[in-house]
């Protein structure tokens, strides 16, 4: 399970998808993002699942990777979904009377909310796997860059963001090692109620902190012995530039964007 978790992994591959620009890919990630709460209709999820499932296929990531980041929470999105079941009263009363009734404005309603959390994970998924850590780092710092002139750190921010997207994967394969070694000890992290489960991963999250911070002091270090100084006077040694298959992407994805308004005014 802690090695399903796909997001902040990169996944090397060569296509068009990790070619294109990584401003432009965090670009097109957060307006797809915010698309997603906003569309309505069967047609407009549709259309942009359709997109979403080109975009997978053009970057060569196989499917199965894909999917292990919707299963590693797999739980949660299930819980998601039945709490708005039973928080939802509208439409007709289905089965059930009260608090536990269940109306289909609320099974339409979770089945939204469902829908759009795993189309959510699989683009940020996708973004972490077909981006290095460095050009994610250069794309976040570039569109960071204009509220530098208001006094906002903008590499700063940028790298604290990376290094937090790098570090995932790290501690995750840590809390494996750590997990194996405290369960070859007679450590029992699956039977038992919740709260017995919860408390037997103790011994597992105190040496996990140990080791996150003994990381980040060594990771400090390091840049402290490489003189590093952040982004003042830093110059770039692969300056990114827009390509043709850039400015392709950049139509496309407004063409996609003026038929999702189209399908949502009309449905």
């Amino acid at each position: 399970m802690i090695r399903d978790i796909t997001i902040g992994q990169y996944y090397a591959a060569d296509s068009v998808i990790h070619r294109l620009d990584p401003r432009l890919k965090l670009v097109v990630a957060v307006a797809y993002i915010v698309m997603l709460f906003l569309i309505e209709g069967p047609v407009a999820y549709a259309t942009a699942l359709a997109a979403l499932a080109v975009v997978i296929a053009l970057s060569r990531v196989p499917v199965k990777f894909m999917l292990r980041g919707i299963q590693s929470i797999f739980l949660l999105i299930v819980l998601t979904g039945i709490i708005n079941i039973f928080t939802n009263k509208t439409g007709t009363v289905l089965w059930g009377q009260g608090w536990y009734a269940i109306t289909s404005g609320g099974l339409l309603f979770a089945a939204h909310i469902v829908l759009r959390l795993m189309m959510l994970i699989l683009t940020s998924s996708l973004l972490t796997l077909t981006t290095t850590p460095i050009r994610l780092t250069d794309g976040i710092e570039y569109l960071l860059a204009p509220f530098g002139r208001v006094g906002v750190p903008y590499h700063e921010i940028a790298m604290m963001m990376t290094i937090a997207l790098r570090f995932i994967p790290t501690l995750l394969d840590e809390t494996d090692k750590i997990m194996k070694a405290q369960q070859a000890r007679g450590a029992d992290f699956e039977s038992g109620n919740l709260m017995q489960k919860a408390k037997s991963l103790v011994p597992v999250l105190v040496p996990l902190f140990l080791s996150a911070f003994r990381r980040a002091e060594e990771l400090a270090t390091a840049m402290e012995a490489r003189c590093y100084r952040g982004g003042e006077f830093r110059t770039k040694m692969n300056r990114m530039v827009f390509e043709r298959r850039d400015y392709i992407a950049v139509v496309v994805m407004v063409v996609f964007l003026a038929l999702e308004v189209i399908l949502c005014i009309i449905g």
